[in-house]
């Protein structure tokens, strides 16, 4: 039995999708890509993966909200 992760499948369709040429998108095309992706973050946000990232952001700003001062 083969199991595709959601997570793993939005990110593949959001690379794609953002390779393509400014150019060549649609109006509709674009609005589909903006539901894509916040769908995309709710998938990664619980995960590990997501964890990882909060945590990395989070010290990125304040390096730079330190270095501002």
């Amino acid at each position: 039995m083969l199991t595709i992760n959601m997570a793993v499948l939005l990110a593949i369709i959001v690379f794609l999708r953002l390779r393509r040429r400014t150019q060549s998108r649609s109006r509709r095309d674009e609005k589909l890509t903006v539901l894509i992706v916040p769908a995309l973050g709710v998938l990664i946000a619980p995960t590990a993966v997501g964890h990882g990232i909060l945590d990395f952001l989070t010290q990125l700003v304040r390096g730079i909200s330190r270095a501002g001062q």
